[in-house]
């Protein structure tokens, strides 16, 4: 699932940075770029990694 939101919050900062798009200091395109990066770090580090398995003893 991270790696969705990742693509997406990615391909968002692209076309913000190809549409040369005016947007606040928060809304950067380089500020999307760093936080879809962390969600790619993150879910390929395994967090938010999908089914789990409990095993009954």
């Amino acid at each position: 699932m991270l790696g969705i939101a990742a693509a997406v919050l990615l391909f968002i900062a692209f076309l913000i940075n190809a549409g040369d798009v005016a947007t606040n200091h928060v809304f950067t395109s380089t500020n999307v770029m760093l936080i879809g990066l962390a969600l790619l770090a993150l879910h390929l580090s395994g967090v938010g990694g999908g089914w789990t398995t409990r095993r009954r003893r």
